[in-house]
């Protein structure tokens, strides 16, 4: 019933850019917060960035200040700018929504995953 669509995963060289999406679409009523969370190889999932309805934003100490998380005016679409990339950025990057009923109950969706790999 919900559905994220990401894109703009790739391939880049240190200090280079990309640019994520998420966009979500089904039955939604209410999302209570979206964005990014990303995993590399031997390491825990860890947020990257995230931002609630009412606009605060969380970011990941090692990603402040060169990635930055902004939405559309309906709130169902999240971009994530990440600037001067580093080698360390490499991950498997998954979009993350909250989403409410409408009514009463909210539920965690994610996407199908996109590779993020940061290498000369």
């Amino acid at each position: 019933q919900v559905r994220l669509v990401e894109s703009g995963g790739g391939l880049v060289q240190p200090g280079g850019s990309l640019r994520l999406s998420c966009a979500a679409s089904g039955s939604i009523f209410n999302i209570n917060t979206m964005g990014w969370y990303r995993q590399a190889p031997g390491k825990q999932r860890e947020l990257v960035a995230t931002i609630t309805s009412g606009g605060y934003t969380k970011y990941a100490d090692s990603v402040k200040g060169r990635f930055t998380l902004s939405r559309d005016n309906a709130k169902t679409t999240v971009y994530l700018q990440m600037n001067r990339l580093e080698p360390e950025d490499t991950a498997v990057y998954n979009c993350n929504a909250e989403v409410g009923d409408g009514i009463a109950l909210a539920y965690d969706y994610w996407g199908q995953g996109t590779q993020v790999t940061v290498s000369a």
